[in-house]
């Protein structure tokens, strides 16, 4: 593939975009597009794409190349539909697509009515919005479970590029919901139609793509014994706009998953597996100091983090907790941990000032799979430092230290 791509064809489209980046009108280069992209499937794209990043070409870039690919062939494309059956992920997605698009219409509609005067939207208008921020499940499914498929099966450009335009639809819907706490009216009206157009743009066109090119390019190359697993991890993260058809039955997890027994030096964690040396060094690097008592009430084990907030030492391993505290303070212990074992609680918590610091100290039951009682884990922290936090601070915030 990446041979038959990378020759004659691959430069067309290099030039084309070239010119495109340049200023040329697209309409200008439309029909060297067009003998180049007729050529090409969704996968096909979705592979060149890959190529055109190999040769420099930004992502910015793609999203233009990708749209100018959706304006040629528009007509052909929309004659093509997924056949999946109803409680297979990509019917969710699709549907889910659906309603998405029906809701930022609707909210447009109601902030066209706000800005020309009628308040009684404003109500109308904050809950459709609420049920397009419902939507970041889709988009969290989307980037934590089928992109990673996606990128396994060599697919490695069109989820990167969809997920800038996920950030894009974020950052419009914060700026939605923050001209909506307010009363907006004037000038902030009409800023809120603005983002609200700019929202219901940017999803149809977003969704066309993956519609067109990124689902049916997933359909072609996952294997189909993985789509049960994935709609497993769908199912655990939750969904948005409606609840899809139940699976049909569990599937054992595809040989490909690394779900058999560990590698040799590696401990077995359910999601993936640890050397004794990432999950030691793992541990010590939490923010949070950590203390496991087992099931027959034995300390087990604590992280050596650089700054402990209790001391504890290794020679405390092996003694009871019941010993692990003052005398008039272990029949609350031992009160905790008995509801613990019979299943009666799942948290207790507490906080004290100490030495400047606002020490939360949390307790949790620790369980199998299938609810038996293995243990206590006592969770410390100083919370002094996250009170004082406000407004934010994204990734893109932080800058490179000279």
């Amino acid at each position: 593939m990446s041979e038959m791509l990378g020759g004659k064809r691959l430069q067309e489209v290099k030039d084309a975009l070239q010119r495109l980046h340049t200023g040329e009108e697209p309409a200008r280069v439309r029909e060297e597009l067009r003998q180049v992209l007729s050529k090409l499937g969704p996968e096909e794209i979705s592979r060149l794409e890959q190529e055109l990043v190999k040769e420099g070409v930004t992502r910015e870039e793609l999203q233009r190349l990708c749209d100018v690919h959706l304006e040629l062939f528009r007509e052909s494309l929309e004659g093509t539909r997924l056949e999946v059956p109803d409680w297979h992920p990509l019917h969710t997605l699709l549907r889910e697509h659906e309603l998405i698009l029906q809701y930022t219409a609707e909210l447009r509609s109601a902030v066209e009515a706000l800005a020309g005067g009628n308040g009684a939207n404003h109500e109308r208008a904050q809950r459709v919005a609420e049920h397009i921020l419902e939507a970041e499940s889709h988009l969290v499914r989307e980037e934590n479970v089928l992109f990673p498929q996606l990128e396994r099966q060599g697919i490695t450009e069109p989820p990167a590029v969809m997920w800038m335009e996920h950030d894009k639809l974020r950052g419009i819907e914060r700026r939605i919901r923050s001209l909506l706490e307010e009363s907006p009216a004037g000038d902030k009206a009409y800023e809120l139609l603005e983002q609200a157009t700019a929202l219901a743009e940017t999803y149809t066109s977003h969704i066309y793509k993956e519609n067109n090119i990124l689902y049916p390019t997933a359909l072609r190359v996952i294997p189909e014994a993985e789509w049960p697993a994935i709609r497993s991890e769908f199912d655990e993260l939750g969904y948005c706009c409606f609840t899809p058809q139940p699976a049909p039955a569990p599937a054992p997890a595809p040989e490909s998953r690394p779900t058999e027994a560990p590698a040799a030096g590696t401990v077995s964690l359910g999601p993936g597996e640890l050397s004794p040396e990432e999950l030691n060094g793992i541990l010590n690097t939490l923010p949070v100091d950590i203390t496991f008592v087992d099931a027959e009430d034995k300390v087990r084990y604590f992280n050596e983090t650089k700054e402990r907030i209790f001391v504890r030492s290794r020679s405390v391993i092996g003694r009871s907790v019941q010993q692990c505290h003052p005398q008039k303070s272990v029949h609350v212990v031992q009160r905790i941990v008995s509801e613990f074992k019979s299943g009666k609680r799942d948290v207790a918590e507490f906080w004290i000032p100490l030495e400047g610091k606002l020490v939360h100290i949390r307790y949790y039951p620790v369980r199998s799979v299938d609810g038996r009682y293995l243990g206590t884990m006592e969770v410390t922290q100083d919370i002094a430092p996250l009170k004082k936090i406000e407004g934010e601070r994204r990734l893109l915030d932080e800058r490179e230290e000279d």
